[in-house]
């Protein structure tokens, strides 16, 4: 694995680059606005632009709104293909840029799936989804926008009934209604219902993905991303933790992996399409941490906090994605294990790069 210093791996780059072949053209000359360029996703997206912009001289440009963009350049600026973004300073909920660039598309991925901003400040996570959605959507049109990308969650869904092996688009449930827990889920909900006004009354093209797990470079080592975690543990060499039972089901889609079927559902897909994004593979936590411990040599131990329930159906959180794979061509190529090593040794190399050396 090839890495320039806090970028992402050249291979993964590559291998996004070479997979949107069909529908890069769809970019040259284009105008791109990207709301949550800074975070995990966004960062993926911003670095494969970069490459495919410079490589294929689109005459692209991508310009990313951020809070606190010195921040972000102080941690990216190594990157070439990240420096490739023209970022500009706002809050998703209240930006101007007056006037408004004329624009081709927007892809809105901005949202904090904080669970302890969800759990202890609901009414500022309904506030950063519903109005920085609805703000999105205004300036979009404004920029007379044609086509904007909404990265939504399956959190949507509400709880997966056990008996309902994956969840496919049509699936009519959803969270909890008197829980202000659900105010991540049913902000993104609102913001779908918001998106879908817009493309009646303005005619936009908006096309959303309902985003689950996922693992990559970049993914964050200290929220509450299990697999996050787990590598953390790994890194550090201590035992893998499970805070749980370890019984509940989730898949994860590599992180370049995502980055292509973003990429393809804003170049390609049919407007008003919803797709789910992730991976059909599903994996127990408990067997989560038993991967991630064979990312040190020996193994680390697995504890795992709590035991299970006799006789209690596990909880699942998997997506079905044949709509993806079949009307985009979009598939999964590389497996958790494979997804796990990759992020573990981007990890360990930025902190052997950030180490002093003894003089």
């Amino acid at each position: 694995m090839t890495f320039r210093p806090d970028g992402l791996p050249e291979e993964d780059l590559e291998d996004i680059d070479a997979r949107l072949a069909p529908h890069r053209d769809h970019l040259r000359g284009r105008r791109v606005f990207l709301t949550g360029g800074t975070g995990f996703i966004g960062r993926w997206l911003v670095e494969s632009f970069g490459l495919a912009n410079s490589r294929h001289a689109l005459g692209a440009d991508l310009t990313v709104l951020s809070r606190n963009p010195e921040r972000h350049l102080q941690r990216t600026g190594h990157s070439p293909f990240a420096a490739a973004a023209s970022f500009v300073r706002g809050d998703v909920r209240t930006f101007e840029l007056t006037p408004p660039p004329r624009l081709d598309f927007v892809i809105h991925a901005a949202a904090d799936a904080s669970e302890t901003l969800n759990r202890e400040e609901p009414l500022t996570m309904l506030d950063v989804i519903v109005h920085g959605t609805r703000r999105v959507l205004d300036f979009a049109v404004a920029a007379k926008a044609r086509r904007v990308l909404f990265l939504s969650s399956g959190a949507v869904y509400g709880p997966q009934p056990p008996d309902l092996a994956r969840i496919p688009e049509e699936f009519s449930g959803g969270p909890d209604l008197r829980d202000p827990r659900s105010a991540y889920a049913e902000g993104k909900r609102l913001a779908e219902v918001l998106c879908a006004a817009y493309a009646r009354t303005h005619g936009l093209e908006v096309v959303t993905a309902r985003g689950f797990a996922f693992v990559g470079p970049r993914l964050p080592l200290n929220r509450h991303f299990a697999a996050g975690n787990f590598v953390r543990d790994a890194l550090d060499r201590n035992t893998i933790t499970v805070q749980g039972d370890g019984t509940p089901l989730r898949s994860y889609l590599y992180a370049a992996d995502l980055a292509v079927w973003l990429w393809t559902m804003l170049l390609a897909a049919p407007p008003g399409r919803v797709y789910n994004v992730g991976s059909e593979r599903e994996v127990s936590i408990a067997d989560l941490a038993a991967e991630a411990a064979r990312l040190s040599d020996p193994a680390l131990p697995v504890r795992i906090a709590r035991q299970a329930a006799a006789g209690a159906p596990p909880q699942r959180y998997i997506p079905s994605t044949l709509r993806a794979n079949r009307e985009l061509g979009l598939s999964e190529t590389i497996g958790l294990p494979e997804a796990l090593r990759k992020t573990f040794r981007w990890h360990r190399q930025q902190v052997s790069d950030k180490t002093p050396v003894a003089r």
